[in-house]
Formats: structure tokens, C-alpha cells, sequence
């Protein structure tokens, strides 16, 4: 009988043995999983810092922070506002941009236009008066922009020495009518908010200094004027338009300092 209870005690102990071992091993495999995985993650963020640490190095080595330009230029419009319209260049710009990186630029600025307007016969507004006349028109917008410089790297030369972007601005247009032959009619003012959408060309004249900036845009403007009657042509006359709506494009050829 106690030979039988060694037995017994002696398989139990031989059964239990590989079961621990077993799961020891199964531990050991998971903590080596996860230590590894660990290690992968730790490489990909050491990676990534490092990239972006190059990147900024090369950004302030090479790269551009601020440009100041002033350029001229002309605006003209499509539609009603395009015909009643005789355009009086040039249009002056001015701005200051800051880029953030190598393709991302904000700028804060102005232009300004003129234009003039002439009505030698009665319409809706001025019924039962002498004709409007001649009209000076002053339009000055401000304006908050952002450039997207499109990434050269793998194209031509002559493409890259260009520095081509894609702009958007959001823009304020102050607009001033004044009725140069009418002495007792105030001057009609008012504003309208804008968006322009273009694109742009710089071509380096001194690297990191001086370059000559091409700018083209389109704007769509709320003007406070576009749905007016005052211009509406009398029942059997030709002369005015039913409204002044139209889009407007502007062409600016800039001087550009950077630092």
C-alpha cells in the first residue's frame, strides 16, 4: 500500500513538471514579443524626429522667412460690370508674406484700381435729370492670402526656376463712385466681401534676396452696387445695363524683397 502512494506521488510530480515549463516558455515568448514590438515603435518615432529635425535645419538654412513686394499691374471685369467699365492703369499692390515652411505662405495686403464709367443719355436713376455723366470709380481692397508652392523637386528645371504656386485670398473691396459732372450728387460708397483664386510665378533675380513675382487672379466680389438700377436703360434707349455684376482679373507684375 505505500509503495502504491510513491507512485502515485511520483507520476503526479513527472506530470506537473513539463506543464510549468511549458508556460515559463509561454511567458518568455510573450514578454520577448512585446519587449521587440517596443523597440520597432521607439525606431519609428527616433525616425520621424529625426526627419523633422532635418527638415527645419534645411527650412532655416536654405529657406525663405519673410518678402515684402509693391507691384503694378491692371484689373479689369467680365460681364455688365466689364462693359460699363473703361479700365485706368495702372493697379498698385502692395504685400508682406510669411512662410511657415517651404511651401506654405500668409500674407496680409492691399491694391488699388481705378476705372470710369460714362452715361451721355437718361436711365432708370437718373429719369426726369441730366444724364449721370462722366463717373470715377476707386476700388481699394485689402486682403489676407495664402500661397501653396508647388514641390519642384522632380520636375523640370525651367519649372523649378520658376517657383510656381497656387493662391487664395479672402479680400474687402471699398468701392467710390464719384460724379464728376453732377456738383450737387454725393459720392456713392460702399463695400463687398470677396474671394480671389490664382496662381503665380517667382523668378529668382538674386537667390534668397530679390525676385520678380507674376501674379494672375480671379475675384468674385459681393459689391454693393452689382444688383443697382440706377444704370438700367429707359424703355426704347440703349445706353446703361440691367446690373453691374461681372468677375473681376487681375495681372500684377511685383518687386520682391526677402529676408
Amino acid at each position: 500500500m505505500k509503495n502504491i502512494f510513491k507512485i502515485l506521488i511520483l507520476l503526479s510530480l513527472t506530470l506537473l513538471t513539463p506543464a510549468q515549463d511549458f508556460g515559463s516558455g509561454m511567458i518568455g515568448i510573450e514578454d520577448d514579443d512585446l519587449s521587440v514590438g517596443g523597440d520597432i515603435f521607439n525606431d519609428f518615432n527616433e525616425d520621424l524626429e529625426d526627419t523633422q529635425i532635418s527638415e527645419d535645419e534645411r527650412f532655416y538654412k536654405y529657406g525663405r522667412y519673410f518678402t515684402f513686394q509693391i507691384g503694378l499691374g491692371i484689373t479689369a471685369f467680365d460681364g455688365n460690370r466689364g462693359q460699363a467699365y473703361a479700365n485706368d492703369p495702372p493697379t498698385f499692390s502692395l504685400s508682406i508674406n510669411y512662410f511657415s515652411d517651404f511651401q506654405s505662405a500668409w500674407g496680409v495686403g492691399f491694391a488699388y484700381s481705378k476705372h470710369s464709367m460714362f452715361f451721355d443719355e437718361e436711365t432708370e436713376g437718373w429719369k426726369g435729370q441730366s444724364p449721370a455723366g462722366f463717373i470715377e470709380v476707386s476700388m481699394l481692397r485689402t486682403f489676407f492670402s495664402y500661397r501653396y508652392y508647388v514641390d519642384t523637386s522632380n520636375l523640370g528645371t525651367a519649372i523649378t526656376y520658376s517657383n510656381p504656386y497656387i493662391v487664395g485670398r479672402l479680400e474687402y473691396w471699398y468701392v467710390t463712385n464719384k460724379y464728376l459732372d453732377q456738383d450737387d450728387i454725393a459720392d456713392d460708397k460702399g463695400g463687398g466681401i470677396g474671394m480671389a483664386l490664382g496662381f503665380g510665378l517667382e523668378f529668382p533675380i538674386k537667390l534668397k534676396e530679390s525676385y520678380l513675382n507674376l501674379e494672375f487672379l480671379l475675384h468674385d466680389v459681393a459689391f454693393h452696387d452689382k444688383e443697382t438700377r440706377e444704370f438700367t436703360p429707359l424703355e426704347g434707349k440703349n445706353v446703361g445695363f440691367e446690373n453691374l455684376a461681372g468677375y473681376g482679373y487681375t495681372t500684377v507684375l511685383s518687386y520682391v524683397w526677402n529676408w
